[in-house]
């Protein structure tokens, strides 16, 4: 027997939106139940793996969904006519990762509150943006948080500054000279190239890059990256974003590499060898452990809450975690594909 579907989720989503290490177990589970009624996809992946949904009641029982079918299968729960298909800028040799979002302002509260858990409300920076527009870019979940974003600031220097670096550089200027606080969020590479052209010695501005070369330069480690942003910008901490497609929460890194997750999002680590088999930090030991990356998303309710990424990390045992790079089989992600 389905479980009844929350209808719009009013119920649902207040309690993922409130949700705690004390009850976030709880409501994963009933996630986990509701998608594996919901989602012919999901209950198939799950019977393949001869996975009882009557016995799930960890987290570590739940099956994590591998990234690859949002590029190969329609990954929906429950029937519905899609607001927004985000696309993820993959390439055309792997093809586009593709997640049907039922409702939109599901994604615009979670990318909302959790900037503002962050960085304070958006009203009170300069966002200033080194990326494509929505308009230029239609179906990129990035770029679409990034608009939102900068319309919530009240800041009127606010914008998209792509195209034109030179103006970039004099607004930056000018934030600098007034002390006031900005924040340049860009393409990695796009990042790169403003801080070779316009050096600077930036005291109030805060760097955030939202990672992957894909094709356009050379691959670096993101130390690297953040050490040439930092020898150029003068900045002590490069910000990282750490989003995907196929999710509507994000983490952010503010600048020692380790990223952290709003309260509904969470991240656990599979074993290369055995993905099915999820690693733990020792807390006894108090050390982190290595491995590939699973990511539980609670605001999922209508795609798949529970993915298996192609990215390698480390969890440390207070939940924060590393990206350390990629699977040696898998697509090169990122979004600076954009700029080309």
């Amino acid at each position: 027997m389905k479980l009844k579907e929350p209808v719009k989720n009013n119920d649902l989503e207040r309690r993922i939106f409130a949700a705690s290490a004390g009850n976030f177990i709880t409501l994963a589970i009933e996630l986990f139940r509701f998608q594996h009624s919901n989602n012919e996809l999901y209950r198939k992946y799950c019977d393949t793996l001869q996975i009882d949904a009557g016995q799930v009641d960890t987290l570590h029982k739940i099956p994590f969904l591998p990234i690859s079918f949002f590029k190969t299968h329609t990954v929906k729960t429950t029937e519905f006519e899609a607001e927004a298909v985000f696309l993820s800028s993959g390439t055309t040799q792997t093809g586009n990762s593709k997640h049907y979002i039922r409702d939109l302002s599901l994604y615009r509260k979670s990318f909302c509150t959790t900037f503002e858990h962050f960085y304070g409300p958006p009203a009170e920076k300069c966002i200033l943006a080194l990326m494509p527009t929505e308009e230029e870019r239609p179906n990129s979940s990035l770029l679409m948080m990034t608009e939102v974003l900068v319309a919530k600031s009240k800041d009127l220097l606010s914008g998209f500054y792509l195209h034109d670096p030179e103006k970039l550089h004099r607004t930056i200027q000018h934030n600098e000279i007034l002390k006031k606080t900005s924040l340049l969020i860009g393409l990695t590479y796009a990042l790169l190239d403003f801080a070779e052209q316009y050096p600077m010695q930036l005291r109030h501005t805060i760097i955030m890059e939202t990672g992957g070369m894909k094709g356009r330069r050379e691959e670096i480690t993101r130390t690297g990256v953040h050490r040439i942003l930092q020898q150029q910008l003068g900045v002590s901490l490069v910000h990282s974003e750490y989003g995907m497609t196929e999710l509507l929460s994000q983490a952010y890194s503010k600048g020692d590499g380790k990223f952290h997750c709003p309260s509904w999002m969470k991240v656990l680590l599979r074993d290369e060898d055995d993905p099915l088999q999820v690693l733990a930090p020792n807390p006894e030991t108090d050390k982190p452990v290595n491995g590939v990356i699973n990511i539980i998303d609670l605001a999922n309710i209508y795609s798949c809450a529970f993915i298996a990424t192609e990215d390698l990390g480390k969890l440390h045992p207070n939940g924060s975690f590393e990206v350390l790079g990629r699977l040696d089989t898998s697509d090169a992600r990122g979004c600076s594909l954009m700029l080309i």
